[in-house]
């Protein structure tokens, strides 16, 4: 026995168990690992293959002879819904990188039925949008120069306080629009914002606008599109006075020391009326008064022929003391 395992048969049959074992060995691992890749490579175009949809707003296109007509009633943005594989449909979204238009080259003047139409998808993405139609208003453009006029709200002129001549610096303005509308148009205008109780020279960028019959704002091209206004305010005949304060409810047994503040206004209004006026009273109810008091009192002088009261209330401290 000790011979055998001592001889070159023992050996023999021995490398070629190891070397069946090596075999099986290195058979297992192969196919483990074509499992694992196959598996990795089936959840790859799983990945790829899925597919999603996605909602996105696209600005409109119009393919239209501009220098020619102008186009009405069409929406700025539609809907498209985009569906297809996930990553190309995500890429998509992100880069907007086609565009949904309306092609009007063929078509004249009138109303007119259009189907929208994308361009620049991938033949993998599936799109719908939405609208699918647009109706739109073709009319030959128009340009037509208009003087410009500066208008303000009155009523914002403070009262007693007159207005010169407003001014601009734009003459006149180029408005372009669809001829029904060039139609509409009554004026066209440059707009001075006011505050209320305005007081003082007003100088400001005013818009420009065309305005039909009722000053409704028609909705045209105008260039320039602003204007430089100045618009003199300054007070009318005028007269400062000093403001006298009557104190009633006195008591006997207090004394009071009075301060007003301002001590003079501006009386505003027909010359011949405020001319005979001296001083504007400021009463004040001193009955219930005790220590140091502040009240607001309003001004009038009591004649309609004064517009107004520059300011129109004071403020009055009292301070009143025991004698």
């Amino acid at each position: 026995m000790k011979k055998f395992f001592q001889s070159k048969w023992f050996y023999a049959i021995l490398s070629l168990i190891f070397t069946f074992a090596l075999f099986f060995y290195v058979h297992d691992g192969k196919n483990d690992m074509g499992l694992t890749n196959s598996t990795s490579s089936s959840t790859n175009t799983t990945q790829m293959a899925a597919n999603k949809s996605k909602d996105l707003s696209v600005p409109l296109q119009l393919n239209v002879n501009s220098d020619k007509y102008f186009v009405i009633g069409y929406p700025e943005k539609v809907n498209v819904q985009l569906s297809g594989p996930s990553a190309l449909v995500t890429t998509t979204a992100n880069t907007q990188n086609f565009k949904v238009y309306a092609d009007l080259g063929n078509l004249g003047p009138g109303e007119h039925t259009v189907k929208l139409q994308q361009q620049g998808l991938n033949s993998d993405i599936h799109s719908k949008i939405k609208p699918s139609k647009i109706h739109v208003n073709i009319q030959p453009r128009r340009t037509v120069k208009f003087p410009v006029k500066a208008t303000y709200d009155k009523k914002n002129i403070a009262s007693g306080y007159k207005v010169g001549k407003a001014s601009s610096d734009v003459s006149s303005a180029k408005v372009t629009g669809p001829i029904d509308q060039i139609n509409r148009i009554d004026s066209v205008v440059a707009k001075i914002s006011l505050k209320p109780n305005t007081k003082s020279d007003v100088k400001q960028d005013a818009v420009i606008e065309a305005l039909d019959k009722k000053g409704k704002t028609i909705n045209v091209i105008i260039t320039p599109s602003t204007s430089a206004v100045d618009l003199p305010v300054s007070a009318g005949d005028n007269k400062r006075v000093p403001v006298k304060v009557n104190l009633n409810n006195k008591q006997d047994d207090k004394t009071y020391d009075v301060k007003c503040d301002p001590s003079d206004v501006l009386l505003l209004g027909d010359k011949d009326a405020i001319s005979g006026i001296n001083s504007v009273n400021a009463d004040v109810d001193v009955s219930k008064m005790s220590g140091k008091n502040t009240k607001t009192v309003s001004l009038d002088t009591g004649n309609s022929k004064v517009n107004g009261l520059d300011p129109s209330t004071v403020k009055v401290q009292v301070d009143v003391k025991d004698k």
